[in-house]
């Protein structure tokens, strides 16, 4: 129950695999919850039809870019929180946490106002017919509404991880998603006194279910009791920390709007093939990312435990932490693997009853699985590396694999070639073996050991 009860964990002290045990069961639960998201939505909204299905699609690609700037500021936080507290520094982590609030809120208005007012835009950006722009624009301009719920919700949940309150940020997606499961089939389809809202319905129940879950966070930041708490004295910009955190950020930043840039080009791809299979690789994808995020859960404890052991002197029980999480992670991913190869059908029969959709969807997953064990090791060593706060070795390993190699691979494969929405699937599971090859060579290098943040 000790990992369950919001207690902080010290990473530095004990047995190592008992450590990562305790730290990842809520950081695993954590990411399962923030996949549910997703899926919840997909599994109501593909009830209402495909182009409903496709307009979650092409609005989650676009957001990509922001869910790529969340996880960015969330692991510079989780970097620097982890390197203090390791050094028993707390007051000095209470005063990061606040940087990062601020900076987050900031960026969160400026790019929700951008992203309502060119939400049109940038759904036909994205290949979007006019029958999903009429049918889905309003939604993408929920989405974008509420876009500081996503973003403080990832940032400050790195500063949970940060700390060793993993159970903390984890309970705050239970809220999130316990509010999002019931009120997305009572806002889409109706009840009683409450009408249909449709696809709108569905957005209108992930920003509340978010909003109450930073509501939560806020609190125990605030007020919780076993976690380190924000006081009015830290309520001050300190221009030092701001840029430190900043260009720990911009790094991490980089590394996912890297990938996010290439997985917009990849589905603009795709949406040449038509709805049908814009909707399949949405839902395949969304079945992915519940599989995947786990494995982030993982990566997530090398980070934590990374930064804490570094900021406490301890190098080498930094190095042995990583690779002992690599294998857990290994077997975590390589169980989904064997599952989705094995059952596809099954999986993608859940959130669709449209046989080409189903065809689309079930063919896209299996190519997708047999990346799982790539995904597993590549992801923690990346993770481990920004966790002790070399967030310009993974930014650059990102650059070479998504951009210089998985695009115009992807073209080739599909269009080149002529393999069609395959040849992006055989593009995405060969990029993710050689981003765990190159991740794997810059922490062997070892520099990561003498950074100082």
């Amino acid at each position: 129950m000790h990992t369950l009860s919001g207690k902080k964990l010290d990473t530095s002290k004990g047995n190592i695999s008992g450590t990562i045990l305790l730290l990842a069961i809520p950081m695993v639960l954590e990411m399962l919850m923030e996949s549910l998201f997703s899926v919840v939505d997909i599994f109501f909204v593909g009830k209402i039809g495909v182009n409903a299905v496709a307009t979650i699609g092409l609005t989650e690609s676009i957001m990509s870019v922001l869910y790529s700037v969340s996880i960015g500021l969330s692991m510079a936080a989780t970097a620097l929180i982890a390197r203090r507290v390791g050094e028993k520094k707390i007051d000095k982590a209470a005063e990061v946490a606040f940087q990062a609030i601020v900076i987050t809120v900031l960026f969160a208005v400026v790019s929700g106002f951008l992203g309502y007012i060119y939400a049109e835009d940038l759904l036909r950006m994205m290949g979007a017919t006019d029958a999903i722009v009429e049918e889905g624009l309003v939604y993408t301009q929920i989405i974008f509404t509420g876009n500081a719920s996503v973003v403080l919700l990832f940032v400050i949940n790195g500063i949970f991880r940060g700390a060793g309150n993993a159970s903390t940020a984890m309970h705050s997606l239970w809220i999130a998603n316990f509010i999002n499961i019931v009120l997305n089939p009572i806002l889409i389809f109706g009840l009683g006194s409450i009408p249909a809202f449709g696809l709108k319905g569905a957005a209108y129940a992930t920003l509340i279910g978010r909003s109450l879950g930073v509501l939560y966070q806020l609190i125990m930041l605030r007020f919780g009791k076993t976690i380190f708490q924000i006081s009015r004295k830290a309520f001050v910009l300190k221009k030092k920390i701001v840029l430190k955190f900043l260009k720990l950020a911009a790094g991490s930043m980089s590394q996912f709007v890297i990938e996010a840039i290439s997985w917009i080009f990849l589905i603009k791809l795709i949406a040449g093939y038509g709805s049908t299979v814009v909707a399949g690789y949405t839902i395949a994808y969304r079945i992915l990312m519940f599989s995947i995020l786990p494995g982030w859960g993982m990566a997530n404890v090398a980070a934590t435990m990374v930064g804490q052991n570094l900021g406490a002197g301890k190098p080498d029980r930094a190095e042995t932490s990583v690779w002992k999480t690599v294998k857990f992670n290994a077997l975590l991913l390589g169980i989904f693997s064997l599952i989705f190869l094995l059952v596809p059908h099954f999986f993608v029969h859940l959130f669709t009853t449209d046989a080409e959709v189903l065809l689309s969807g079930t063919e896209a997953l299996r190519y997708f699985s047999i990346g799982f064990i790539f995904f597993a090791c590549g992801m923690v060593l990346s993770q481990s590396l920004n966790g002790a706060g070399d967030t310009k070795t993974p930014a650059f390993i990102n650059i070479l694999v998504f951009i210089v190699i998985q695009i115009p691979l992807a073209w080739v494969l599909s269009k080149g070639i002529g393999l069609g929405a395959p040849g992006v699937y055989c593009a995405i599971t060969i990029s993710y073996l050689i981003h765990a090859l190159f991740s794997f060579i810059a922490f062997k290098r070892g520099k990561w050991k003498v950074i100082k943040i």
